[in-house]
């Protein structure tokens, strides 16, 4: 019996589909209509409607419109917290950069938890209901109230929990696409193989040459391209249905920012782009996110059955039995499992352990610069285009619809187009992250003297109308970047450790995308003018660029599995 025998019915395998996707389409709303457009928004507004006009410290914000600066106003709004003064622009950066890090600190240390089905699905409801419910909050606390900073820990819980929640959602992914009709089908046929030409090729490819050849002595009645068309079949098809199930969960949860924004977008246009208006579109999203999650709870996996499936007892394919060291775990006190994860994260990020997954974690280094870079993007450009361009929040939903909507088309085509042209899961990343550099270069040319100066009245991201175009630019290629991603990220992954290293890609994703919020906060305060921060944007893309490009899949894969191999034979805790 292996790992991919070990497979439920179809019936249930749609139901459990049905389950992810769901969860899909109730929690990108949260991402779209609040991380990445209104909680900026709002809490540089919270801030401003608290804030003072600077240098003399007396005036306050709100009693000036905050669209009625001069573009070329040195008026700057900074509000008071303890004893230092924070740029309002930076102060919605400061509470993103923090809520990341907490992020990334509860994703490590519900690594070990996860890997149980019964308590995935736990984890995955538990954080989902809570950081639903805080952005709900926000619906009852005005700004003018005497803890309005209370909205910075209202917005920690809720990006705390969405993350959280995303780690065991992923883990479901690889056993998803292994539940595949046609997936199920080519296994089934590579089983039919003879046992040990097939494990030749699983184990080590490279020793298939030196089997011996259809007619010689000790051969087996199996030609040697038929075990290694087998297998490539088989490979190419589980990646396929990966990323074919990663784009439809980012094509699903688009889909449903995109209503979410359209049904905001009224109240908001009416009330002006008010608090209050802000405030509401993200206590939608928070319900939105909520009752979706109950609904989503019904149909994923974790009864006594996933149970018996997280046992991973399985048989590799020379015939010897091995046992996941998660089966240890089974019972064990929370904080114990807490402590090991830590423990874990450890002995994963030891240069031994790097030296055995090298290409994984060549990748996890890449995908951090670039989730990084690309999540600040979509903050930076908001609040660039709310305090530079002094654009209404009218506009900003507008945007804020263009560019789900440009992901979902982009998520949907470039599958298309990579069938087409057999183009590998790397080659369209790496094209992806050049083609979306473009974007804060193009911000960088603002800058030069004919556009600085108003000479020629469009280009370098000097009017509105330009964010418009580079919404639909940036969408595009952001939907088909993340579904890309995380299916690449499933190629690499030792198998059934499948929430252990999402949590690490997790850590690697939005939870350590801390650094670019927080050095663009820093570039805010100390200039005056967000529009530096597309500098560092462009250093940070472009030095993941080298480093992507040179992870070997093929190797990366083979190692994944000898990793897993070589655990459970040896006994260690690695």
């Amino acid at each position: 019996m292996s790992l991919e025998a070990d497979s439920v019915s179809a019936g249930q395998h749609k139901k459990h589909l049905r389950g992810w996707l769901t969860y899909a389409f109730a929690s990108e709303v949260f991402v779209i209509v609040s991380l990445t457009l209104f909680l900026p928004i709002c809490l540089e507004q919270f801030a401003r409607d608290n804030g003072y006009i600077l240098p003399d410290k007396l005036t306050r914000c709100s009693s000036k419109a905050s669209n009625a600066t001069d573009t070329d106003s040195r008026e700057r709004c900074a509000v008071k917290l303890g004893w230092a003064w924070i740029d309002t622009a930076s102060f919605s950066l400061y509470v993103y950069s923090i809520s990341v890090f907490l992020q990334a600190i509860t994703v490590i240390s519900i690594g070990s938890i996860a890997n149980h089905p019964t308590r995935r699905k736990t984890l995955l409801l538990g954080f989902a209901l809570g950081g639903s419910l805080a952005a709900a909050l926000f619906l009852v606390l005005p700004s003018t109230s005497p803890v309005w900073w209370a909205s910075a820990l209202l917005s920690i819980i809720a990006n705390v929990g969405f993350g959280a929640s995303v780690v065991a959602m992923n883990a479901y992914l690889p056993s998803l696409a292994k539940g595949e009709p046609e997936v199920c089908e080519s296994f089934a046929t590579m089983q039919e193989l003879p046992t040990s030409s097939l494990a030749a090729v699983v184990t080590d490819p490279e020793a298939l040459e030196s089997y011996p050849s259809e007619g010689e002595e000790g051969s087996e009645p199996l030609f040697q391209s038929d075990v290694v068309q087998a297998k490539h079949e088989y490979d190419a098809l589980l990646s396929s249905a990966t990323s074919r199930i990663s784009s439809h969960g980012i094509a699903t949860g688009y889909a449903a920012g995109i209503i979410v924004l359209i049904l905001t977008l009224v109240p908001v246009t009416k009330l002006g782009g008010s608090t209050w208006a802000l405030r509401l579109a993200i206590g939608a999203s928070g319900i939105w996110w909520f009752i979706g999650t109950i609904i989503a709870g019904l149909w994923l996996p974790g009864g006594e059955a996933e149970e018996e499936g997280a046992v991973r007892l399985a048989t590799d394919l020379d015939g010897e039995e091995f046992v996941s060291v998660d089966t240890t775990a089974k019972g064990a006190v929370v904080w114990t499992e807490i402590i090991d994860a830590w423990k874990r994260l450890g002995r994963m990020l030891s240069w031994r352990e790097v030296k055995r997954l090298r290409n994984t974690f060549r990748y996890l280094v890449a995908w951090f610069l670039l989730s990084d870079g690309f999540s600040t993007i979509t903050s930076t450009a908001i609040l660039f285009g709310k305090t530079t361009l002094h654009m209404p929040a009218s506009s900003l939903i507008l945007i804020g619809i263009i560019t789900p909507f440009s992901g979902i088309l982009g998520s949907l085509v470039v599958p298309v187009l990579q069938r087409r042209y057999h183009f590998t899961n790397l080659r369209i990343l790496v094209t992806l992250v050049v083609i979306a550099s473009a974007i804060p270069a193009y911000g960088c040319l603002g800058f030069l003297p004919v556009f600085r100066d108003g000479n020629v009245k469009f280009g370098g991201l000097t009017t509105p109308g330009e964010m418009f175009g580079l919404a639909v630019y940036f969408g595009s290629v952001y939907g088909s970047f993340q579904s890309y991603a995380r299916a690449f990220y499933a190629e690499l992954i030792p198998p059934g450790e499948e929430a252990r290293w999402y949590g690490l890609f997790s850590i690697t994703d939005k939870s350590s995308s801390f650094v670019g919020p927080l050095v663009v906060g820093v570039i805010a305060d100390l200039t005056g003018n967000i529009r530096y921060a597309f500098f560092f944007l462009v250093f940070m893309i472009w030095v993941a660029v080298p480093i992507l490009v040179g992870v070997d899949v093929e190797r990366g894969g083979r190692d994944a599995k000898d990793y897993t191999y070589i655990e459970h034979r040896d006994g260690s805790m690695t």
